[in-house]
């Protein structure tokens, strides 16, 4: 019977991508997914328009952009401390943290010489990317970047919001626009020191083109060969994400595959895949947002995504002031808990040798002819035996 097993868990292991530098990556299987911004002050609400709001109130707010360029002077994060962030990550078992460095909102965490609408045009006046970058080393985290392609900010991004009557798209030029994008992505991938993915989104809209998605993806790898990128480039085929751009980067946009929200029913095998998800409802921070799903739940969703040879990206909103909020900081914990004890189940293991288990899920190593299971039982059988 375990000879079988290896026999199965061999196959599966080589149907995987050959390339290399994705290794730390499958190894890591989990990591922290931050979007943090100018639209943590309004804290989702807005005027007569709601509290169901987030990343994205600007444009489901409808707030001019001269009104949201308000925040600028009201974000001051006082207690953000890029170490403690870096140790929570760390302590629940992470092994990457990919932030916003510019949302679709346009605004910059970083000091950008491109733009004045970034960190340094704040009370802050602190370049977040910086500390986080020098701090992550610290803690084993391999640090990453989200960065939109979409701008509503920038004058040559096209198209305009819909709702925009008053903002004229006269003289906007997209091509003027992606060489600030290009410009952005280069001071990213190099005053930063190694970066271990960049993490791209905001491409669905008709103005881009998938040439431009692979113009991207090589400039990324000019600059640091061994940089993992996403398939937010091209066309992503939904939220599912499991589908790309043909013609390039391994047949299809980016290194791996990214389903938001959700998790596959099964993956194609020699597909690099990774879930994105929320703790709660939004991405983003809103104050009223108490819907978070319970750390069983959590570490339950952890094991079925790692069973299937996934990742999993858990997101944290922070408060404007620069900390966690409460809820994500007790499940971090937990996590971190049962990651202390069970942690092997996790790291560096491979997916399941059988197509499924009436009582949970199974996760691999392999050895020199052999594999260790970890079994991960969800619910008991009543007679306490595992068929």
């Amino acid at each position: 019977m375990i000879e079988l097993l290896a026999a199965a868990a061999i196959a599966l292991n080589q149907s995987t991508q050959p390339e290399p530098k994705l290794d730390w990556w499958r190894d890591a299987r989990f990591g922290m997914f931050i979007h943090w911004g100018l639209y943590a002050v309004p804290a989702g609400s807005w005027e007569d328009k709601g509290t169901g709001h987030a990343e994205w109130i600007r444009t489901t707010a409808q707030i001019p952009l001269e009104t949201y360029d308000n925040f600028v002077e009201k974000f001051n994060p006082v207690h953000f401390d890029a170490d403690a962030w870096c140790e929570m990550a760390s302590d629940a078992g992470m092994g990457y943290v990919v932030i916003t460095s510019k949302h679709h909102d346009g605004f910059c965490l970083f000091d950008s010489k491109h733009t004045e609408f970034d960190i340094m045009s704040t009370p802050f006046k602190r370049d977040i990317m910086g500390e986080l970058a020098e701090a992550a080393p610290k803690h084993d985290i391999r640090m990453s970047w989200y960065h939109s392609i979409m701008d509503w900010h920038h004058p040559d991004y096209l198209p305009r919001r819909g709702w925009e009557k008053d903002r004229s798209a006269d003289g906007a030029d997209m091509q003027s626009y992606r060489k600030y994008l290009h410009a952005q992505v280069t001071e990213l991938l190099t005053n930063y020191g190694p970066v271990g993915i960049m993490w791209f989104d905001g491409e669905w809209e008709s103005t881009w083109r998938g040439v431009y998605g692979k113009e991207l993806y090589e400039l990324c790898v000019t600059l640091q060969p061994e940089v993992i990128v996403n398939n937010r480039l091209g066309a992503r085929g939904g939220m599912e994400g499991l589908t790309g751009m043909e013609g390039y980067a391994g047949g299809y946009g980016g290194d791996y595959m990214t389903p938001e929200q959700e998790i596959p029913d099964a993956v194609d095998k020699g597909l690099d895949w990774e879930t994105c998800m929320t703790m709660n409802n939004r991405w983003g921070y809103n104050t009223l947002d108490k819907n978070f799903k319970s750390t069983t739940d959590l570490l339950q969703k952890l094991s079925d995504i790692v069973s299937k040879n996934g990742n999993f990206l858990l997101n944290i909103g922070p408060k404007p002031d620069g900390t966690f909020p409460e809820e994500s900081v007790q499940r971090l914990a937990e996590i971190g808990d049962w990651m202390d004890v069970n942690g092997e189940a996790i790291l560096g293991t491979i997916g399941s040798p059988f197509n499924s288990l009436p009582w949970g899920r199974a996760t691999q190593k392999l050895g020199d002819g052999s594999s260790t299971l970890y079994l991960h039982v969800f619910d008991w059988p009543e007679d306490g035996k595992l068929h």
